[in-house]
């Protein structure tokens, strides 16, 4: 999953930074306003941790122009105004949730978890298709209740596919929820993570659609 941090105070980016990529997040950091809003016009995230106190321009102003272009990406506010009436203008605004800094760093994953859930159309953290098992919460995996270790990549790129059985991802697509802006990119990386995937979950769960991408069969 690809995120985007915007965060202006170098401390809280770093340390949050440092624990989303711990999680196996793809991450991009930016430190204003104006850069938030051309990060989220010019990429696809999975989720935006937003901060609303930003240099250049304000983040219920970003979140603003990003539901007026019609952009559903889940955005949590992580920020320091704690005023019911702020609360209130920044869930009116389109935010789909909100954490109160200082926040706890497991709270702050836990939400993270919910609003992916939520936004590939599933309340539970446990996803359950062709004998294979995924918990989100704890990262666990197994075949036929026996478990199964992934590698952080391979995860990332088994992840959207069996949340959405029948969706075709294309490797660009994929590419985007396993590497950062700062990351290199090798040219057949996907092709290599979907291969380590097969070996471990069988052939047939990851199939490929010709000159398209690739999709979790829905049976």
């Amino acid at each position: 999953m690809r995120l985007l941090l915007v965060e202006d105070d170098t401390m809280i980016g770093e340390a949050v930074l440092d624990l989303l990529r711990a999680e196996h997040y793809a991450v991009d950091w930016v430190r204003d306003g104006e850069m938030a809003a051309t990060a989220a016009q010019a990429e696809t995230y999975d989720l935006i941790l937003l901060d609303l106190g930003l240099p250049r321009r304000d983040g219920l102003d970003v979140l603003r122009e990003l539901r007026a272009r019609k952009n559903r990406v889940p955005v949590l506010i992580a920020t320091a105004r704690d005023s019911v009436q702020q609360r209130v203008q920044g869930l009116d605004a389109g935010a789909d949730d909100y954490i109160l800094k200082p926040y706890d760093l497991d709270e702050l994953l836990a939400r993270i978890r919910a609003l992916l859930r939520r936004a590939s159309g599933r309340a539970e953290p446990v996803y359950e298709h062709m004998g294979v098992s995924i918990n989100t919460a704890t990262r666990e995996v197994t075949l036929q209740g026996e478990p199964v270790v992934l590698s952080a990549r391979e995860w990332a790129v088994l992840e959207p596919l069996i949340a959405r059985p029948g969706r075709v991802l294309s490797r660009a697509q994929l590419e985007e929820k396993l590497y950062g802006w700062k990351d290199d990119v090798s040219s057949n990386a996907v092709e290599v993570y979907i291969h380590g995937v097969r070996k471990k979950l069988g052939a047939g769960l990851i199939q490929n659609v010709r000159g398209v991408g690739y999709m979790v069969p829905k049976a």
